[in-house]
Formats: structure tokens, C-alpha cells, sequence
């Protein structure tokens, strides 16, 4: 029997068509499988993009937060060092002040001294800080200030002679301390250097009353005067 030619070159082309289809699928398969793969490397290379701006950030805010817990050691490094300094310093203020107040013309005795304990006292005190402890210093050391130029008067006890008087005590800021009787019938005057009290002359007696009521606001503002230890040391 012979073969049909046409009939062998159908089935040829046939086959053919059918192997291209099977290779076309496998193809597409592949390109498709490629594509995916495509995109899923993309995605992962943006991700990484995307990791890698967040770790540099991190980083950034790690090396930042580093910068700031440096300095704020820094910072308590030089406060442990100032306080090395100044709590040695509050201590010698403390002392001057209390010098100072021993050496002084004696007015306002008992407060002066009960507010150089209450400081010294203060300093040895685990419960106050230290900035309030500077504080405390310098308020006592501007009140010692202004006593410099005030003028009062207050009554007490003047001890003469192994006896209790009844005297207002009148001080002109630093510069004299007085006592008059409350008769107005005898003064005296403090001596800074024998740190007794000396008698002053009937002749001041006056002088020293009109002091003592302009004072208490008790009398209009004028001169008057009196005894200064300084002049007297000039002569």
C-alpha cells in the first residue's frame, strides 16, 4: 500500500504544531514563573531599600541619644566637681559670717547668732539641697548688708556694774551703738575696743531722745547729734 504524501506532511505539521504548543506553554510557564520572581525581587529590594533608611535612622537616633547621655554625664561629672568647690566655700562663709557677727557692734545679738546656727546646722543637713543651702547664705549675708545703714531702737537688759538696766538700745547702722535709761536721766555709748560701755556726757542727753523718737517715727525727721567712736579714735 502506498502512503498518502499529503496525508504524512498533515500529520508532520500537526505534530509540529502540537510540540510548539506544549514548548509555547512551557515557555509561558517559565515567563510567567520569571515575571513572579521579578516582582518578588523587586518587593525584597525595596524592603531592604526601606530596612536599610530605618536602620540608618535607628542609627542616627541611637548615635544621638549616645551624643546626649555623654553630655548629660558631662554634666553631672562637672556638678560633682563644682560641688566639691562650693561646699568647702559654704562652710567659710558661714564662718566669716560668724566672725563677723562676734567682732560686730552687738545689736540684734541673739537673732544674728541663732541665724548663723540655723545655717551651720542647715549644712550638715542631708534634707536640704544645696542650691537652697547657697541661698539661705547669701539672704543672711544681705540682711548683715543692710544693717549697715539702718537706724532702730529696741528696749532690753544693759548689764553695768554687775546690775540689769532697763535701757532702749539705739543704734546708727554700724557706725555707734547707744543705750539711754528709760528715764532719759543717763546714756552710754559702746566701746568697740574695750567692748564695754561708756558714759556719755548729760550734754547728749537730748540729742540722744530726739534720736531715739525720730526713730520710733515718733518725731518729725531732723539732725541731731551725737558721739561717733570713729571720730573720737581720730583725735
Amino acid at each position: 500500500m502506498i502512503a498518502d504524501p499529503l496525508s504524512d506532511v498533515q500529520k508532520a505539521d500537526s505534530k509540529i504544531h502540537a510540540e510548539a504548543a506544549t514548548s509555547q506553554k512551557k515557555v509561558d510557564k517559565y515567563f510567567d514563573q520569571a515575571q513572579d520572581m521579578l516582582f518578588e525581587y523587586g518587593s525584597v529590594a525595596d524592603e531592604r531599600e526601606s530596612l536599610k533608611s530605618y536602620n540608618d535612622y535607628v542609627a542616627g537616633l541611637v548615635a544621638d541619644q549616645e551624643a546626649t547621655m555623654k553630655s548629660i554625664q558631662d554634666d553631672i561629672n562637672g556638678v560633682d566637681a563644682l560641688r566639691q568647690g562650693v561646699v568647702p566655700l559654704m562652710f567659710k562663709m558661714v564662718d566669716a559670717l560668724e566672725q563677723f557677727v562676734a567682732l560686730d557692734l552687738p545689736f540684734n545679738t541673739e537673732t544674728r547668732v541663732e541665724r548663723v546656727q540655723n545655717l551651720k546646722n542647715l549644712l550638715n543637713s542631708a534634707e536640704v539641697t544645696l542650691a537652697e543651702k547657697y541661698r539661705l547664705i547669701l539672704d543672711a549675708y544681705s540682711i548683715e548688708r543692710e544693717y549697715g545703714s539702718f537706724v532702730a531702737v529696741k528696749t532690753g537688759q544693759l548689764e553695768l556694774d554687775g546690775k540689769e538696766v532697763l535701757v532702749d538700745f539705739f543704734n546708727l547702722g554700724r557706725v555707734a551703738l547707744y543705750a539711754q535709761s528709760l528715764d532719759g536721766k543717763a546714756a552710754w555709748m559702746y566701746n568697740d575696743e574695750t567692748k564695754g560701755w561708756d558714759a556719755l556726757d548729760d550734754s547728749y542727753l537730748r540729742e540722744l531722745t530726739k534720736g531715739i523718737r525720730i526713730a520710733r517715727k515718733q518725731g518729725a525727721p531732723d539732725l541731731f547729734s551725737l558721739p561717733i567712736p570713729a571720730a573720737e579714735a581720730a583725735q
